[in-house]
């Protein structure tokens, strides 16, 4: 059995700098460029990265990364307005609780790849899977019936 080793900083500052700064920011109000700005600072990434560790250690995923607000966009371009699938629901996180979250995913995306855990064909939206992983797949199951 494999332990869950602890988060470092270099997970969490390659995946922090791929978080658009224009995207709305959640409850808390903290946008990407804001959390962004803070992380740079060694002893506030260290507390995050407890947290993260906390998290996993424990089991538990605090309550208030996951309390939402929704927002109802309208939908460009539409003839009217008077039907559901004209309006886009937009729901809003906390932005440290996705932080989390997409470092969590990160890495478990790539422990899945790398130990085959997931099926070949099965290939949508993997890292270090491209479209030619996906033709040889479908030329392998079509050649063996």
């Amino acid at each position: 059995m494999s332990v869950w080793k602890s988060f470092s900083k270099e997970e969490f500052r390659q995946v922090i700098n791929k978080c658009n700064n224009l995207l709305a920011p959640g409850r808390n109000k903290l946008t990407w460029h804001h959390l962004k700005s803070i992380l740079k600072q060694d002893a506030c990434l260290n507390n995050i990265i407890s947290i993260a560790d906390a998290c996993i250690n424990l089991g538990y995923w605090p309550s208030y990364f996951k309390y939402s607000s929704t927002v109802i966009i309208p939908k460009p371009n539409r003839v009217a307005y008077d039907q559901p699938k004209s309006f886009c629901p937009i729901v809003l996180l906390n932005t440290l609780g996705k932080l989390i979250e997409k470092v969590v995913a990160k890495r478990l995306q790539f422990l899945i790849v790398k130990n085959d855990f997931i099926h070949p064909s099965q290939l949508e939206s993997l890292k270090f899977k491209s479209t030619t992983d996906a033709g040889v797949t479908l030329t392998h199951i079509v050649q063996s019936g």
